[in-house]
């Protein structure tokens, strides 16, 4: 430590054991004023000054520590806990971490540190560490004690306990559950946990129960539900299951606690009288019913009161033929006159049926009444009585209405779904095609609903669509028939637009009606639309045939740039074949294993020397020999191929980062490529972290490079868990092409990033446009305030290299630093 240092750290260590002043013109005054935060603590507390680095300057007693740096002395998540309660907290709050000791055993320790900045612009940690390792253990065996007597208070509660006591973790898995529930079903509490109970579920409860959980897991509210479970002996038993919500200070569930009691008894007295009651319900409802009672003996004809109040008629009205005719639609009078002349003569069958529309007498209502007659003969065959009851099924009939009207529309936008917008446009090709006319097809895709959707929530998405749909049938031909396929996209069917002119103007005006911004709760949406468009005739001629002609020439709008129109030509079908063959080409070189790394080295630009590698995809074809990524790039959009290949990459790069360990030489961190594929994956860190250790490779090797997409969309709460596996698994994460997304800058402090890699887009032209340079600078500070590292991508030439180290980015990355090159080209430098 120099004079200046020791000076200064000599008046600072007055001013914690004396209080006494210090002038505050020195150049160190802030240094000095921090004192009185400490000036509590006692005197066998170890007080020491760290530089902005964290290498400790001077303590005020033989601790150890001098010359040291928080990377030696703490763990990293410890690290990045401290330096921000340093930066943030006014007053340090003392914070309970492990330090290693003088024998290299790590003890318990207070430790508090203070951010302060001197009038030199120096940046200073000033701090204090107790060790407190011997009363931790005290507590902590006090606390085991404490912990153990809990759990036996319980096990006696629940062993003594009738009921089932359960728990739930706030997504509705089971955690735990008492051991009654052995006794009761056979099953093991460890068979019981996650969603292993509904295996002892009645089949015909299961989907009640599920749906009933699941809705109150969405609310949060108190459940309590019935359902029968299977016995030890095969039999079922009813049980009411019964729990609540336990929730944080911020009102966030914590666990659910329910209990499982046998309810069985009290189950099917309920069901005794219930069914007592529907059968009492039932004899009501048939008294109810209208009855139109003729007595074929005498010609008296009695209507009851139900019967009348259907027809809307009062008690003093007469029960006539007559009447009862001009009461029904003029459609349907036949019918009854039919049925009254074979009453009369006497041939009415033993059982009938009829269902008539009647206006009502008193307010004109139209309503449907379903009829059914019986006859009672004597032993001669002659008619003495017909009995005919009458039912309202007006509200029954509407609701066979709906049915029909939703099976065949889409409920949010109204408009005829895939079903029947497909079968009218089959039936208009048979028609079209016996006729000779032409129509027009169109394919319709909302640009962008995915993003409305995860940015603003699924209410904004589904207005948007509703917008759009509004939007499509005011400005469609009268004669067009339009229909919701499913989510963003719609058809159009139009016999009017018979030629590419009448479908490109129809388009034109389409897309700049939608120019104008949806507004939905005080937030303007864009909405662009993607068309593809064919013509029957022209482009096909089946329903089939066009249909694909019109989904390749929207593949093409949406591919070249969105938000236009394509229309069919004979390319596309050329360039479906081309991805088609990519796919194929994909499959096959996962099959037979053709890929191979190459790997590009990451130099830091001021020595030359090699930081580490990215390992890029090449793949060899048989024929062709060396292939770029880019000759099978629609295979990447296989979710399926895609995470294949990066499983075939981590396989190739672990066996050659083990072979270059054991031959001595250390590559440093080698970079693959995760795609937003793998991480849709549960289990994807953990696979990774399997093969690390079946390649026994230490995952300091390994680098997982990201781009921003990943962390969008509502599976974003995946994402971070698989990167903190990572991160906590020593396996360090890159954002590759920063700047280029979408992705919010609270990304960098949510997720585990430990490298921002710039895009090489601002550093090819970080010579000419200051834009970009002034883009490149912001980065480099960025990461340096996250304590992250910085690699510019895509480094040409040594003036780029020049540029980027006088704007603080050391790690570079490209042609000019050094070309991918295979393993067996590449001896990275001895261990």
């Amino acid at each position: 430590m120099d004079r200046f240092a020791e000076r200064r750290f000599d008046d600072f260590r007055r001013v914690l054991e004396n209080g006494q002043r210090i002038d505050h013109s020195l150049p160190y005054r802030n240094e000095i004023l921090f004192s009185p935060v400490f000036d509590h603590l006692s005197p066998s507390v170890s007080r020491w000054i760290a530089d902005a680095r964290g290498r400790i300057l001077s303590t005020d007693q033989d601790s150890g520590l001098t010359g040291r740096t928080w990377r030696a002395l703490l763990e990293r998540a410890d690290r990045r806990t401290l330096l921000m309660a340093a930066i943030a907290e006014e007053q340090p709050q003392p914070l309970t971490l492990r330090l290693p000791g003088a024998d290299g055993e790590r003890r318990w320790c207070l430790i508090r540190l203070r951010r302060m900045t001197g009038t030199d612009a120096l940046v200073r940690y000033y701090g204090t560490v107790e060790d407190i390792h011997d009363r931790h253990d005290r507590d902590a065996r006090a606390l085991q004690r404490a912990l153990a007597e809990s759990r036996e208070h319980y096990r006696w509660s629940v062993d003594l306990s009738p009921m089932v006591p359960w728990t739930a973790g706030p997504d509705g898995a089971i955690e735990e559950v008492g051991p009654l529930w052995l006794n009761l079903t056979g099953m093991t509490a460890q068979q019981a946990l996650g969603t292993g109970w509904l295996a002892a579920l009645h089949p015909d409860d299961l989907t009640r129960t599920v749906a009933v959980w699941s809705a109150h897991l969405e609310s949060g509210a108190p459940i309590d539900v019935d359902y029968r479970i299977r016995l030890r002996d095969g039999g079922y038993r009813w049980m009411r299951a019964r729990a609540a919500a336990r929730r944080d200070a911020q009102g966030q569930i914590v666990r659910w606690y329910g209990t499982l009691e046998d309810v069985h008894a009290q189950k099917l007295a309920q069901q005794a009288l219930s069914d007592s009651e529907e059968r009492s319900r039932l004899a009501v409802q048939a008294a109810r019913l209208g009855i139109w009672d003729f007595d074929a003996t005498t010609g008296e004809r009695r209507w009851s009161a139900e019967f009348r109040q259907m027809l809307g008629l009062s008690e003093d009205q007469p029960a006539t033929s007559e009447l009862a005719l001009s009461l029904v639609h003029p459609d349907d009078r036949e019918t009854l006159r039919v049925m009254l002349d074979a009453v009369a003569a006497g041939a009415v069958p033993p059982h009938f049926e009829a269902t008539l529309r009647v206006h009502r007498a008193n307010d004109g209502a139209l309503r449907w009444i379903r009829s059914s007659g019986w006859t009672t003969r004597s032993e001669s065959g002659r008619a003495l009585r017909v009995i005919v009851t009458f039912l309202d099924v007006t509200e029954q009939r509407d609701v066979e209405d709906r049915i029909r009207w939703a099976a065949t529309h889409d409920p949010m936008t109204r408009l005829p779904n895939r079903a029947l917008w497909q079968a009218t446009l089959d039936e208009m090709a048979e028609r079209q095609a016996r006729t000779g006319n032409r129509f027009g097809l169109l394919l319709l895709d909302i640009d962008d609903l995915k993003r409305t959707n995860d940015s603003l929530g699924h209410d904004a998405g589904d207005a948007l669509l509703c917008a759009f749909a509004r939007c499509l049938a005011a400005l469609a031909p009268p004669d067009a028939v339009l229909g919701r396929l499913g989510g963003d996209e719609f058809g159009l069917i139009a016999p009017s637009l018979t030629d590419g002119a009448a479908l490109e103007a129809w388009c034109a005006k389409l897309i700049e009606s939608l120019r104008i911004p949806h507004v939905h709760n005080g937030r303007s949406i864009d909405c662009g639309v993607s068309i593809g468009g064919a013509l029957f005739g022209d482009h096909g001629d089946r329903a089939a045939d066009l249909l694909k002609a019109a989904d390749l020439a929207l593949y093409a709008s949406k591919a070249s740039g969105r938000g236009r129109l394509t229309l069919f030509h004979s390319d596309l079908r050329a360039q479906a074949q081309q991805r088609s063959s990519m796919i194929g080409m994909a499959r096959k070189i996962i099959a037979d294993r053709l890929v191979t790394p190459y790997y590009q080295p990451k130099v830091d630009m001021r020595s030359g020397r090699v930081l580490g590698y990215e390992a890029l995809l090449r793949w060899h074809h048989p024929r062709l020999g060396l292939q770029l990524p880019g000759s099978i790039a629609a295979g990447f959009e296989n979710a399926e191929i895609a995470v294949a290949l990066t499983g075939q990459m981590l396989d190739a790069v672990l066996r050659d980062v083990r072979n270059w360990l054991q031959a001595g030489h250390d590559p440093g961190r080698v970079a693959i490529n995760a795609s937003a594929a793998d991480f849709a994956r549960d289990d994807f860190a953990e696979r990774v972290l399997e093969q690390l250790a079946l390649f026994a490779v230490p995952p300091e090797h390994l680098e997982i490079e990201v781009t921003e997409t990943v962390f969008l969309g509502r599976g974003a709460g995946q994402v971070g868990r698989v990167l903190r596996h990572f991160s906590d698994a020593g396996v360090r994460v890159a954002l590759d092409d920063f700047g280029t997304g979408f992705a919010s800058l609270s990304h960098l402090k949510q997720y585990p990033v430990d490298i921002l890699k710039i895009d090489r887009s601002f550093v090819s032209n970080i010579e000419q446009d200051a834009g970009d340079a002034a883009i490149v600078d912001a980065i480099v500070k960025l990461g340096g305030s996250f304590g992250m590292d910085v690699v510019a991508e895509g480094v040409e030439s040594a003036a780029q290299a020049d540029r980027l180290l006088a704007h603080g980015c050391i790690i570079g990355q490209g042609f000019h630093l050094g070309r991918p090159q295979p393993f067996a080209v590449i001896t990275p430098p001895r261990a």
